[in-house]
């Protein structure tokens, strides 16, 4: 029942689109829901806080380093740089993961 009731939703999207009744709407490009607006007002708050006194989470920086050594190692060509650009990945993975798990956990 679901899958028919998504599949009719996404069919009036689309004729709709293809009508142009969805274009130069307010707030085109935007998300529907702003990410804080799942959160808890207290998580929401602190982060607000936390944006404004310019910190940045651990795990958000974690995963910087994650992305940029990812980076690093799918443009290096050499076999040595790029095993130990590969270990580096490997731990800050399990140590971005940490970071996630213990913030998941002090949410609960």
């Amino acid at each position: 029942m679901f899958a028919a009731l998504k599949n009719l939703l996404e069919r009036q999207i689309k004729n709709a689109e293809a009508e142009g009744v969805l274009s130069n709407l307010e707030g085109e490009g935007k998300p529907l829901l702003q990410r804080h607006a799942l959160e808890d007002p207290a998580t929401a708050v602190g982060h607000r806080i936390m944006a404004e006194a310019g910190v940045m989470p651990r795990e958000f920086a974690l995963k910087e380093e994650l992305d940029a050594a990812r980076t690093a190692y799918r443009d290096c060509t050499d076999p040595a740089a790029r095993k130990d650009l590969m270990a580096k990945i490997a731990d800050l993975q399990l140590r971005y993961e940490m970071e996630r798990e213990a913030y998941r956990k002090f949410l609960r």
